[in-house]
Order: C-alpha cells, then sequence, then structure tokens
C-alpha cells in the first residue's frame, strides 16, 4: 500500500492545529502562568514538527502531542532546578575563613590597653568585662563614684585616640609590661 506524503503531511498539519487548544489548557494546567504556558505550547510544536517522521500515522496524535508536551515541561523544570556541584561543597565545608587579622586587631588592642593608667584599666575592667555597677567598683577601688566615671570615661577616650590615630604599635613589649605608667597618663594616674 503506497502512502501519499503530500497527503501525509496536510493531514499532519491539520491534527495538529486540531489539538492546539487542547495543548494549551494543559499547558496552563501543568505551568500556572498564561507566558509559560504558550511557551510551553511553542516548544511542544516545534519537537513535534521536527519529529513528525517518528509519528505513525493512524495512530492517536494527541496522546503523542501530550506526551511530548509533558516531557517537554520535565525537563524544563530539570533545567531551572537549582544544582550544587559536589566538589565545591565539600571544599567549602573544609575551608575555614581566615583569622590573622582578628590576632592583629588583638595585639593592637592590648598595645593600646596596656598604656592606659593601670588606674584607668582596673576600673575599665570592672565595668566593662565583670559587669560592675559603678558604686561598687567606688567601694572595690576606694574612691568616689564620680572618679570612678571620670577614669573610665577617659579610658574608653584614651583607647579610642590610640586605635583611631594608629599611633598604637603592638610589640611584646608593651603587652608584657603593662603594669607601667606612661608619662602622658601620669597625672591622670592620680584621679
Amino acid at each position: 500500500m503506497a502512502i501519499d506524503i503530500s497527503t501525509t503531511s496536510t493531514d499532519f498539519h491539520e491534527q495538529l492545529t486540531a489539538v492546539l487548544p487542547r495543548l494549551r489548557i494543559y499547558a496552563l494546567s501543568l505551568t500556572r502562568n498564561r507566558d509559560s504556558a504558550d511557551d510551553l505550547v511553542h516548544d511542544t510544536v516545534i519537537k513535534a514538527l521536527a519529529g513528525r517522521q517518528s509519528f505513525q500515522p493512524g495512530t492517536n496524535l494527541a496522546a503523542w502531542l501530550f506526551r511530548i508536551q509533558r516531557n517537554e515541561f520535565i525537563s524544563g523544570l530539570r533545567r531551572l532546578r537549582p544544582t550544587v556541584p559536589v566538589d565545591t561543597t565539600v571544599a567549602e565545608s573544609l575551608s575555614h575563613p581566615p583569622h590573622q587579622e582578628s590576632g592583629l586587631i588583638m595585639r593592637e588592642f592590648l598595645a593600646a590597653f596596656s598604656k592606659l593608667a593601670p588606674t584607668q584599666r582596673e576600673a575599665l575592667l570592672l565595668a566593662v568585662v565583670e559587669g560592675l555597677p559603678y558604686d561598687v567598683i567606688a567601694e572595690h577601688t576606694g574612691v568616689s563614684v564620680g572618679t570612678v566615671k571620670s577614669r573610665i570615661s577617659r579610658a574608653r577616650d584614651r583607647l579610642e585616640s590610640l586605635l583611631i590615630d594608629g599611633d598604637v604599635q603592638p610589640q611584646p613589649s608593651d603587652i608584657a609590661d603593662g603594669d607601667e605608667t606612661p608619662a602622658s597618663d601620669a597625672a591622670s594616674a592620680n584621679i
């Protein structure tokens, strides 16, 4: 039995055109988006036209087209699915952020802190690290509450100027000799 190719081609196009509204409805049910549905129908028709030689005349064209559309939709979902390269994940889990800068910052802070007067260091440590109220610090150090407030305020100001101005040169001798009072703070040591 000889099949006329021109008749088969025309028949294929007519059947395809007749199924288009149903393809669009199915695409809308899959994508739930009008633009995405139009794109899906377009991709389905392109695939069907490109592979029409694999369609067997006399079989259900609508079922064949719906299968193409479903497969195209699933392929689109797979393309959009986020993927994580395994090598990158493993490498990131094994690496650690650099800690060099925090060591330098701590050295600078300790050098600046050692330049404070001993009374200012003590008051600042009791207030900030221990979290003691001013009246308890005053009782502990044997000075008035106003003096404690003054020492803490001056210590904070001095630390800020030392750290911001950058005149702190962290050296091992500065950190080890923390009990010496700098000459510039000698006057404030008696407060």
